[in-house]
């Protein structure tokens, strides 16, 4: 059966769930399902796909694809059951039901088509495996590259006596390789079992000299001369398909299993780990506040190649007595939430936004989603803060393994094109008869890159938000558990085999942290409310009830403290960051009173008599005397000297001079202040004033701090680049309504595209107009009911023109709809719409 027949042969139903499982199939729509058939086969779509499999699933291809052709259900599910005997925990080799449920996964994503007596991939699968289960490719593969005349010669060796040509003999014979394998060398089998389970290829020098059976002096030789293994270039071998499956005892897969492996971990009580994930909740919230606040009264300033400097990171630490690692994930995902952003002039400075005041007086429970979602979905990794190894590439170092025998030259693994580096296996060249077996692998790279700042720009990864999502569903399949950290991994290396490496299991390690700092979690075990938020439900309905309820009053202390006996109102807890100083945390802050915490709060503009009157409504205790002398002490003293602003001065010896420049009208922009009779102040810079004042018509010069007078040359202007916009990454998933309708689109294109129907006449009469809200209207409707509707276009010139269409998806401010006048599929702008008729 053809892949396109079987695709068109699908129902309604399953063509919605592969779109749906594969949106790239339909960005854009294509105009029949012969398009669609053909990017299903695409290499970056089939790719994208196979990285979406689990091991067992991914095993089921990759059985079909060391397979020469259409494999039978029965056929399969004994190769499977096969690797299954190392299955210690189910003790069984029968995959079913298992392996229904991979098929049928399978043929919903258009991986595996065709009936049950003969299953097979789609086009395009079978190149897109790279040595599948650890094999090689086969033997016509593998020497298709070789000359005739030395197949004939090997072929002659291998094969006495039998006739075609050299190649199709030596497969022939490759096909049925016991008799070969049985002739070599016990040194020569050794190494042929460390390459049968992978990886394949290797790398010996001189690998495509010629070497016949008669003559073969070394293990590798005796290899190389029965095809035992193949050259596919001058220092690179390959152990042909057909023989590693004879290694294996016919089986594909080694310890293969069924079921994901069990997660590993502490029990614990449900209700215990939500009250602890909401109190982490309640605080995470309260630390991104008191950042915004303490940031909004003095802000840090902008690194030249962006970010936040380390000594500004480690004073916020301390500010809000959290470790460094914390305090950057605080740091960040305010930032990705838009609470903070750089400004404040040509320099720059981190600043609250004005999102901050809107988020600031929104219920705790609904902050903690803003900020709880945002760390799910964003695309930076606040654990990379302070790495320096962060951008550098290492190799893994080898170690030597002897086998048997005296000794011998060595082969080394190599990796091919984009596959992953594999550990290698050595086997002689030439000399005795013994091999040496060796590991190898490059330098280990020792270099070393700068620290990687807070808001940097590098610490964006783009699988950082898939990864958070995949750890936690994890957590989610075992409620109740808190699972250990290799447990965690085992489970995602069976879920997605084809995602692995050091940077991911380093991105699982930081969201397994980050999850506890952030409350999703509790004491390890996922919370209900972080649940309710990766399955896309409202969280605050749980999260609510559990946070703690905020206290509005303070015990103040003779000694110049306040305690308070909980977590205090969003505006107390303002009120004493800015009169008072923390002195201690936990299950009680104590706040501690003093001249420069007082003086603090007289420089925000209140008095001494607003101070005790706020102080006294919100204690649970009298006001002591000693904290009134000091307010009071303090506000006698406060303000008695100015200190002002001036960036320039104007000073001249006749006070009448500087009268008439402050009485002059265009003087006024120049925000001038008399000091003394012989000194005005000014705001504008001292190149403004001098110009402005030579503008009205004096002849000032510039003079330097200590009085002399200022030669000034012409300089280069430069101006200020913009700043980097950092965006949020988030999933974006296919709505069904969108699916149905490129589900109608491509049955309808297809119907044309079968049918080669000639273009129909638009209607006569006048070309339809509305308004364009009436137009938008229609169109949803006739794209949810499936009908064709009449339409007046304005064309690239602007004549119009009349359409029958039936649309299938309307997004972007374009129109997706089969064009019956023009019998093709059609984007359609919708402002060049005129109007909307029906049929």
């Amino acid at each position: 059966m053809e892949f396109t027949e079987w695709i068109r042969g699908r129902t309604d139903g399953q063509l919605r769930v592969l779109v749906s499982a594969r949106p790239e199939l339909i960005t854009p729509v294509p105009a029949h399902l012969e398009g669609l058939a053909s990017r299903a086969a695409s290499p970056s779509a089939i790719g994208r796909v196979l990285d979406r499999l689990d091991r067992f699933t991914l095993a089921v291809v990759e059985t079909l694809a060391v397979q020469p052709g259409p494999t039978s259900r029965k056929q399969l599910r004994d190769l499977i059951g096969a690797a299954l005997d190392g299955d210690q925990e189910t003790g069984r080799a029968d995959p079913e039901p298992e392996l229904s449920v991979a098929l049928g996964r399978l043929s919903d994503l258009a991986l595996v088509y065709g009936p049950d007596d003969a299953l097979d991939l789609g086009p395009g699968v079978r190149k897109v495996l790279e040595d599948p289960a650890g094999l090689g490719p086969s033997a016509v593969d593998a020497f298709r590259h070789h000359a005739p005349e030395h197949l004939e010669e090997m072929a002659d060796d291998v094969a006495p006596g039998t006739e075609g040509p050299g190649k199709e003999r030596l497969a022939a014979a490759l096909a049925e390789p016991a008799a070969l394998v049985g002739a070599v060398s016990a040194e020569a089998r050794g190494a042929l079992d460390q390459l049968a389970w992978g990886p394949p290829t290797g790398r010996v020098p001189n690998a495509r000299r010629e070497v016949r059976v008669a003559c073969a002096r070394s293990p590798i030789e005796e290899l190389l001369a029965r095809g035992l293994l193949a050259a596919t270039g001058e220092e690179s071998v390959t152990l042909p398909r057909e023989v590693g499956l004879y290694l294996r005892g016919g089986r594909v897969h080694r310890g293969l299993r069924a079921t994901p492996p069990p997660l590993e971990g502490t029990a614990r009580d449900p209700e215990l780990a939500d009250r602890t994930a909401a109190g982490q909740a309640f605080s995470f919230v309260r630390s991104v506040e008191e950042l915004c606040e303490r940031w909004g009264a003095d802000p840090p300033g902008v690194l030249r190649t962006g970010g936040l400097g380390v000594r500004d990171l480690k004073r916020t630490a301390g500010e809000l007595d959290l470790p460094e690692r914390v305090t950057a994930l605080v740091v960040e995902v305010a930032h990705a939430a838009g609470l903070i952003a750089a400004g404040g002039g040509v320099d720059g400075e981190w600043l609250p936004t004005s999102g901050y005041d809107l988020w600031r007086i929104r219920p705790a429970a609904d902050r903690w989603i803003t900020l709880a979602a945002t760390w799910l979905r964003m695309d930076r990794v606040p654990g990379l803060v302070g790495d320096r190894s962060a951008g550098a590439r290492r190799e893994r170092a080898g170690t030597a393994m002897p086998t048997s025998g005296e000794a011998g030259a060595t082969i080394k693994h190599s990796s091919a094109g984009a596959r992953r580096e594999r550990a290698g296996t050595a086997m002689p060249t030439s000399g005795e008869a013994g091999a040496t077996i060796k590991h190898s692998s490059g330098k280990r790279g020792d270099e070393r890159d700068r620290p990687l700042n807070a808001l940097h720009a590098d610490l964006r990864r783009s699988s950082a938000a898939a990864v958070r999502e995949a750890t936690l569903r994890v957590l989610a399949s075992a409620p109740g558990l808190a699972p250990e950290r290799d447990s965690v991994l085992e489970r995602l290396a069976w879920e997605q085999p084809r995602r692995r490496g050091p940077l991911r299991e380093q991105l699982i390690e930081f969201a397994l942290r980050e999850a506890e700092q952030v409350g999703m979690t509790g004491l390890g075990a996922l919370a209900r409310h972080g649940r309710a938020l990766i399955e896309g439900d409202d969280p605050a309905g749980v999260l609510a009830p559990l946070l703690p309820e905020p206290v509005d009053h303070v015990l103040l202390q003779a000694d110049l403290t306040a305690v308070a006996p909980g977590p205090l109102t969003s505006e107390l807890n303002r009120w004493m960051a800015l009169t008072a100083d923390v002195e201690s945390k936990g299950g009680a802050t104590v706040y501690r009173f003093s001249e420069g915490s007082v003086r603090r709060a007289l420089d925000a503009g209140h008095g001494a008599e607003e101070l005790l009157s706020v102080l006294g409504r919100h204690s649970a205790t009298p006001v002591p005397q000693a904290l009134s002398y000091l307010v009071t002490d303090v506000a006698r003293r406060h303000g008695r000297i100015r200190v002002g602003t001036a960036s320039a001065y104007i000073r001249c010896d006749d006070p009448a001079l500087l009268d008439q420049i402050t009485a002059d009208r265009r003087s006024a922009a120049l925000r001038l202040r008399r000091l003394a009779p012989t000194v005005i102040a000014s705001r504008s810079s001292r190149a403004a004033l001098v110009d402005s004042l030579r503008a009205m018509g004096y002849a000032p010069v510039a003079e330097s701090i200590e009085g002399d007078v200022i030669v000034s040359q012409l300089e280069s202007r430069r101006t200020e680049g913009t700043a980097p916009v950092r965006t949020i990454a988030s999933a974006n998933g296919l709505d069904p309504e969108v699916a149905a309708a490129a589900v109608r689109a491509l049955r309808a294109g297809d119907a044309a595209h079968l049918a080669r129907r000639e273009p129909v006449d638009a209607p006569n009469g006048q070309v339809p107009r509305g308004p364009a809200t009436a137009t938008i209207s229609a169109l949803q409707e006739a794209i949810k009911q499936g009908v064709r509707v009449w339409i007046g276009y304005l064309d690239s010139q602007g004549n119009a023109t009349s359409r029958i269409l039936e649309p299938a998806r309307m997004e972007g401010g374009y129109l997706t709809a089969y064009d019956e006048t023009r019998a093709a599929v059609h984007r359609f702008a919708l402002h060049r719409i005129t109007g909307v008729t029906g049929l």
